[in-house]
């Protein structure tokens, strides 16, 4: 009222009344000001709190390790099946099953009776056939003389001296009787062609054993290294051989001697879960691929001079395989719907979305991505029950930066 009523007077009381209000027409604009602007933040922090904030992952190109299972099964370098080289009525088995034996050591013996009954024909043989020969020798050193003196035509004597060679001939097929008879004799002990592990004895004392038998007496096993033979697929070991030939320059087959560099070690897992602790070598591939399977075999050598590993056990070899410059994308970043894989993408205004991906492999705890995401990708790591496409986030790096 008393500002309305100043209005009225002269200039000199305006002016003065005005300079006297200034402070307070200053304040009520600065007030109006800040409170506008106070609403305006409190609007856009309200927003901010509402986002949530969750990991991203920026996808890059890496150098995946692979690693591929195939089941293989375990032979002694030398499997010998043991059988016998002649007939007869088994008498003695001197070794126990699973044994170890040294190359040599006796193993089984035969009824030698009838052999040593041959043996001793075939020395009489060669007896009568030493004497036949002596009469023929005498026969013609007698001949010889009275040719010699015209007292007799040479017939006599070229019939000597035929009588002679016959006497010969027949004591050299009398001596190889007895030496036929000797080696049967012998052959009444079996002994150990290599050193190895025993397996399994089906025949008992006083079988008839011949060596045309459907089972061997056991088969010996030198496991002191060990193949294990698997098999791969063709597309698998196409996809390895052309890997070999870039790396050597050469488009030649395959070759043993290459193999070393294309599949350097591999490593074996035992029937129990447990990891063997050598690693093995691929050494040798099968020159064909079996139409029945559209598989191609494989071998692998393992030391073995803790005989851990036997004959006919199985395991399962785990190769690794290299493999640069694939984008990789952490496996807690995807969900499958339907046999698919998704990740959820995030644009450059931190929005949402579900992006499908095509997956050729893993690599440690990542999945190898083949199509679906490019370099600098931004992929969430977490949270997708609270997403949906198009939806805004406050993103986090994964690595804490």
């Amino acid at each position: 009222m008393e500002f309305m009523n100043v209005i009225g007077t002269d200039k000199t009381h305006k002016k003065t009344a005005l300079n006297r209000y200034k402070p307070i027409i200053f304040s009520a604009l600065l007030a109006t000001t800040l409170a506008a602007c106070t609403n305006g933040w409190s609007r856009k922090s309200e927003t901010e709190n509402s986002l949530i904030s969750l990991p991203v992952h920026v996808v890059d190109t890496a150098t995946a390790i692979t690693v591929k299972d195939y089941l293989g099964t375990i032979e002694g370098k030398v499997n010998v099946e043991v059988r016998p080289q002649v007939e007869g009525i088994l008498e003695e088995i001197y070794v126990d099953e699973g044994a170890y034996v040294e190359e040599g050591q006796p193993l089984f013996r035969i009824s030698p009776l009838p052999y040593q009954e041959e043996l001793n024909n075939a020395l009489a043989k060669e007896n009568v056939e030493k004497a036949r020969l002596r009469n023929a020798k005498l026969e013609v050193d007698r001949l010889q003389p009275l040719i010699d003196n015209e007292v007799m035509s040479d017939v006599r004597l070229q019939s000597a001296k035929s009588d002679y060679e016959v006497a010969q001939a027949s004591l050299a097929q009398a001596s190889a009787a007895v030496a036929s008879a000797r080696i049967n004799l012998e052959f009444t002990t079996i002994k150990a062609p290599v050193s190895g592990f025993i397996g399994r004895i089906p025949k008992r004392i006083g079988n008839l054993v011949a060596k045309n038998d459907s089972q061997p007496l056991t088969v010996l096993s030198d496991i002191r290294e060990v193949y294990v033979y698997f098999a791969m697929s063709e597309s698998d070991f196409l996809h390895f051989s052309r890997r070999h030939s870039d790396q050597d320059g050469d488009t030649d087959t395959l070759s043993l001697s290459s193999s070393e560099r294309f599949i350097p070690y591999v490593t074996l897992v035992l029937a129990d879960g447990e990891e063997y602790a050598e690693k093995g070598l691929v050494d040798a591939v099968t020159g064909q691929v079996n139409r029945t399977t559209g598989s191609i075999s494989l071998r692998a050598t393992f030391p073995n001079t803790d005989f851990v590993l036997r004959s006919g056990n199985t395991g399962t070899l785990k190769m690794e395989e290299s493999m640069p410059g694939v984008l990789l994308v952490p496996q807690v970043a995807t969900t499958e719907l339907q046999d698919k894989i998704f990740v959820y993408t995030l644009s450059p205004d931190n929005r949402v979305k579900r992006q499908a991906i095509r997956v050729s492999g893993k690599s440690g705890s990542n999945y190898i991505v083949s199509d679906g995401l490019q370099v600098h990708d931004r992929v969430v790591l977490s949270g997708f029950d609270k997403l949906t496409n198009g939806m805004e986030i406050v993103p986090v790096s994964s690595t804490g930066t």
